[in-house]
């Protein structure tokens, strides 16, 4: 799982620690944010259901729909993440017990 630290903004607030990063089991971009105080809930988190966000526009445009942006995205991380992602498209399928349970999970 790859995390790079990047600035998600909301409104008049933003979070320079926020993170975003490829999950190559979940097959899924994710961003996490704004933590509360006791660091455990985040007010963002998005990509933790398979293939959730399988582009980083997929990504983007789910946090604008809840009133949160990271764009720019900075070169350096955008270039990370795109071969994140290409070195994930060789991965073989996950097909094992475990797979199939978190999709029957998944799909409740």
């Amino acid at each position: 799982m790859s995390r790079y630290t990047i600035t998600v903004t909301s409104n008049d607030r933003s979070d320079p620690d926020a993170v975003i990063g490829y999950d190559p089991p979940l097959r899924t971009f994710f961003l996490q944010a704004f933590p509360d105080e006791s660091g455990d809930d985040l007010a963002l988190w998005l990509g933790t259901r398979d293939r959730e966000y399988e582009t980083i526009d997929a990504l983007l445009a789910a946090a604008r729909s809840r009133g949160f942006d990271f764009m720019p995205l900075p070169e350096d991380v955008a270039a990370q993440l795109a071969e994140d992602l290409a070195k994930d498209a060789a991965r073989p399928p996950h097909d094992g017990p475990l797979a199939a349970f978190l999709r029957h999970l998944q799909s409740k």
